[in-house]
């Protein structure tokens, strides 16, 4: 697994005339060696790497990240990699400088005065976007856990339970089916709260004619999947099913649009123009998706800003427009999709036409 991703790394160094690259964001380390303690940074050359962490994690480090040098540094880790610089030769190395703090910075400047520091920031997210077998694999039982946990709490949505608790619940059953933990803070946002897209559980208790919006996700073996599915508890309006209608529709078309050679800009409007079709621009105002991997946000960007990215095979994405009235209520849906050489293959299950309760 590692060697891959190494070698795809170093190709990207040498294309950079770049001698080492100095990984030190918990994620892109964890990506490239497998090591997931919390203290560690990565040194890697052409034909060397190495993974100086200190005393607490030496052995797990040994076992996660076999295919690296682990070297144990008594306190701080400039000596360590003033000596490594030294003996490895290099001059110019990379650095995460959307990362390191302007102090640290300046004293890996100090210490290692003879090289010429160059940013790379975004080069290892850039090769996280496109996600291997074993990732996927990993991913697609996250995004079960989350099915099968939000199957189960179907039964305890009544008139009285309150959105902290059903959090709680589908949260503890998530861990049950195997996840190590929540990808991020659940949602649970009924009636007017649903129109808040990130209206995190509060103490209201679910009502008769409350639409409730399920947003969460499980983490297993480090990584994240996404989901998001709105409810409704009683008879709903003529509204409610107007406006859930109107996103399920939009969600359609951006999951049968999602394929190899769209931008995430020009996915986002397939979404997007139908919602405005509808007369509702105006309550569509985040992104239609996002990048999932080891973290829950990362590229591609599936948005009117800053998605220029060129969807391609192993990467995936998110597919969640919504509408949010204000003092009214709202519907989002979202499914993760990996995007295939054909089109794209959901990794998520759960039912999306109108579940009444």
């Amino acid at each position: 697994m590692s060697q891959a991703r190494l070698a795809r790394l170093r190709a990207r160094l040498e294309e950079r005339g770049l001698d080492a690259v100095l990984i030190a964001k918990p994620h892109n380390r964890a990506y490239l060696s497998g090591f997931t303690g919390s203290a560690g940074l990565l040194l890697i050359t052409a034909d060397r790497a190495a993974l100086v962490t200190d005393f607490r994690y030496v052995e797990q480090a040994a076992a996660q990240a076999p295919e690296f040098e682990v070297i144990k540094a008594e306190s701080a880790n400039q000596a360590v990699l003033t000596r490594l610089v030294e003996e490895w030769g290099v001059k110019r190395i990379g650095f995460e400088g959307d990362f390191l703090t302007v102090d640290e910075h300046q004293t890996y400047q100090q210490f290692l005065a003879g090289c010429q520091w160059t940013s790379v920031s975004g080069l290892v997210e850039e090769l996280r976007m496109i996600k291997d077998e074993t990732e996927i694999a990993l991913m697609r039982r996250a995004a079960e856990i989350a099915d099968e946990a939000f199957a189960q709490i179907l039964p305890l949505i009544k008139p009285g339970v309150i959105e902290r608790d059903l959090a709680t619940e589908l949260e503890y059953r998530m861990k049950k089916l195997g996840a190590e933990g929540v990808a991020f803070e659940t949602i649970v946002a009924s009636g007017a709260r649903s129109s808040l897209p990130h209206g995190v559980a509060s103490d209201k208790a679910i009502e008769v004619g409350d639409l409730i919006t399920f947003d969460f996700g499980a983490v297993y073996q480090g990584y994240c999947s996404d989901m998001t599915r709105t409810v409704m508890l009683g008879e709903p309006t003529d509204k409610q099913r107007e406006i859930y209608g109107i996103v399920l529709e939009a969600q359609k078309r951006g999951v049968a649009a999602c394929r190899p050679g769209i931008t995430g800009r020009e996915l986002d409007d397939v979404c997007r123009s139908y919602i405005a079709e509808k007369g509702y621009r105006e309550y569509f105002g985040h992104g239609t998706g996002h990048g999932v991997g080891r973290y829950i946000h990362e590229g591609p960007r599936v948005s009117q800003r800053g998605g220029d990215v060129v969807l391609r095979p192993g990467m995936v994405v998110t597919v969640e427009p919504g509408i949010y009235l204000p003092g009214w209520g709202g519907v989002r849906i979202e499914d993760m999709l990996l995007v295939t050489e054909s089109g794209a293959e959901s990794f998520t299950h759960s039912p999306k036409e109108l579940l009444i309760l």
